[in-house]
């Protein structure tokens, strides 16, 4: 099986309370005092503490256009994601050279060459490694990845292959949208990185770290503009719908409990989950799905109040948290699950 070898997530520079979030996204993107409280409301409901900006809140708050916003996104994406990937693979005593495989992932920018490319020149990775770039998953592509990552290792069990997710969300604000969706986007979402290193079997030997032992993904019928992205002259604008948890509500335990199921495995024996921090009310149903006791998904809570929603990179996070914070019984099972644009999920089945 593959073995995640080590997970190391990274954040930006600028570091800011809520409280003057709100305020500073407050005077840029609400037009009204209704608009104003509405969006003070929003954030407060949001749970979020701090989080992490790419630029300066003022200077985010005034990038004029697309390009203005997709040049930072290259420039600052490319500096994190090579970071995240340098720390993982030295947490995991891997040269860069020893790379077979990278799979990048965004859904917060646009670049061509996408920026594995420009990661790759800068971390030192063979100019023969291969690449799999993605985009249009969203928040459910660290769990995805994990799970691509580990379809590709079965294939190749000598290889190493990482995983690295980019995600400066809040480039995307739109000053000039005075929707619901971008009102709650102004308060929940951050930005940040993270990698991960993973091992095939014939390669991982005796090292630490758990094991993907199978994945499960579900795209749900009838749910495009459940969440994503229009694309304008201004940029990305946030889709994203009130029904989240409900989807989740209605399908998330079926879906686990098959993936569980294919391995004999009841929803009690799951030592560790590893969820996205989607937000207060998605976290809740999940919590509630599932029948989790409080303490099972407090990592989870605590990355959403420290850092916010980081899209892909969030689960990843979650996950680099949950390894270096948690113990578990060796062989017991996890499960890593995020969702996303589709509207979809990723299960991923571990063993601790």
């Amino acid at each position: 099986m593959t073995t995640i070898a080590a997970a190391r997530g990274v954040l930006a520079e600028h570091r800011y309370a809520q409280e003057e979030l709100t305020d500073a996204f407050a005077r840029a993107c609400a037009s009204t005092d209704r608009e104003t409280a509405l969006m003070r409301r929003f954030h407060r409901s949001a749970k979020v503490k701090t989080r992490y900006l790419t630029l300066p809140v003022e200077q985010t708050c005034q990038l004029a256009d697309f390009g203005a916003k997709n040049d930072t996104f290259i420039r600052e994406g490319t500096r994190l994601g090579a970071a995240a990937l340098t720390g993982a693979l030295e947490e995991a005593g891997v040269a860069p050279d020893e790379v077979d495989l990278i799979l990048f992932t965004s859904v917060t920018g646009l670049a061509a060459p996408s920026l594995d490319a420009r990661i790759a020149a800068q971390v030192g990775l063979r100019p023969d490694v291969k690449r799999i770039p993605m985009f249009g998953l969203g928040c459910v592509a660290g769990a995805s990845g994990i799970a691509r990552l580990h379809d590709y290792l079965l294939g190749h069990p000598e290889q190493v292959a990482v995983l690295v997710s980019v995600e400066l969300c809040t480039l995307t604000v739109q000053p000039a949208d005075r929707s619901v969706a971008n009102l709650v986007a102004s308060g929940l979402f951050g930005d940040g990185a993270a990698a991960v290193v993973a091992l095939g079997a014939g390669r991982a030997g005796r090292l630490p770290g758990p094991v993907v032992v199978d994945s499960r993904p579900h795209l749900y019928p009838d749910t495009e503009r459940t969440m994503g992205w229009d694309i304008g002259s201004s940029g990305l604008s946030i889709v994203l719908d009130a029904e989240v948890p409900v989807l989740v509500e209605r399908y998330l335990r079926q879906d686990v409990q098959a993936l569980l199921d294919a391995h004999s495995l009841a929803l009690a024996d799951v030592t560790g989950w590893v969820c996205h921090p989607g937000g207060p009310k998605v976290i809740e149903a999940i919590s509630g799905t599932l029948d989790l006791p409080p303490e099972a998904l407090e990592i989870t809570w605590r990355s959403l109040a420290e850092v916010g929603n980081l899209s892909s990179a969030s689960v990843l996070h979650v996950l680099a948290d949950t390894m270096a914070k948690r113990s578990f019984e060796p062989g017991s099972p996890g499960v890593l699950m995020a969702m996303g644009p589709g509207f979809c999920s990723e299960l991923v089945l571990l063993r601790w």
